[in-house]
């Protein structure tokens, strides 16, 4: 890491930023990779580098095991969350994956969803307008950019065949 940006700036100890991670956790719904992350950033340039990382390990961890921090529960309520706006399960594990969730809980994330594919593409298409719920006529031009649109929401290439089926 580099020196300190602003010679201004207060050192930061292990105790400021345990008051920032609580304050953090109260305030948003977050996985322990995250909240390493934030506490590595305020931290970054106030603090020698080797205790950063120390810190904000044990930080995280400390959150973890107290329960202000569950990153399974944070992937069963961001997989939620995404199916019901019609995201496929390739775009909710890229979610997941990108939140810093493990492969483990996001694939039981993915699993207890209550809704289908089937549902959740047709969801996607109607809530964008595409496919059969689209005021454009069929033509292989939009029956392209629906399918490629489907497919970006993370659905499968049968399941966007499917639901544009449907489309006369």
């Amino acid at each position: 890491m580099r020196p300190i940006r602003d010679k201004t700036q207060k050192p930061i100890d292990e105790a400021i930023l345990e008051r920032l991670a609580l304050r953090y956790v109260e305030r948003y719904a977050t996985t322990a990779a995250r909240l390493h992350t934030y506490l590595a950033r305020k931290a970054y340039g106030r603090a020698a580098p080797d205790d950063i990382a120390v810190w904000a390990d044990r930080l995280s961890a400390k959150m973890v095991d107290l329960g202000y921090v569950n990153d399974a529960q944070f992937a069963e309520m961001r997989a939620r969350s995404l199916s019901r706006r019609g995201y496929g399960a390739r775009r909710v594990k890229d979610a997941l994956r990108h939140a810093g969730i493990g492969d483990d809980d996001a694939g039981a994330a993915i699993t207890r969803l209550e809704i289908t594919a089937d549902e959740t593409a047709q969801h996607y298409a109607q809530r964008k307008k595409i496919g059969p719920y689209s005021q454009k006529p069929p033509t292989s031009e939009n029956r392209k950019k629906a399918l490629a649109q489907l497919l970006r929401a993370g659905h499968d290439l049968a399941i966007a065949h499917a639901v544009l089926a449907s489309w006369r």
